[in-house]
């Protein structure tokens, strides 16, 4: 296997942290483009809300855990690929900001515009 290749299952629910060692949150969606025949990682999905997009379920869920009562959801965050340090995949590392990172509420308000 070359040094650029990963088991993917092998990062899913692994959790994330940042330089300071603070949890951000785990990784629940890989997004990934097709070029010729390899898959090329675009981003990772950090955080609870990140369930919900990889089920395509946003609006639903979100509606379903206000009905239960949520008032604040916790935000997921969008890592870009080259943001990520998977030197240690047990314990990958942010390696921006997490206010560098975008949050999954605003894309999905961006998308639903």
């Amino acid at each position: 296997m070359a040094t650029n290749e990963r088991h993917l299952e092998l990062l899913l629910g692994r959790c994330v942290y940042d330089a300071a060692d603070q949890r951000i949150g785990l990784i629940e969606e890989i997004r990934a483009e097709q070029v010729g025949d390899e898959w090329v990682i675009q981003e990772y999905l950090l955080g609870a809300t990140a369930v919900l997009e990889r089920l395509s379920a946003w609006s639903l869920g979100v509606g379903f855990l206000r009905l239960l009562g949520a008032r604040k959801l916790h935000i997921g965050y969008r890592v870009p690929w080259n943001q990520l340090d998977l030197a240690d995949v047990d314990r990958p590392r942010l390696r921006c900001t997490i206010e560098a990172l975008q949050e999954l509420r605003e894309q999905q308000e961006e998308t639903s515009q």
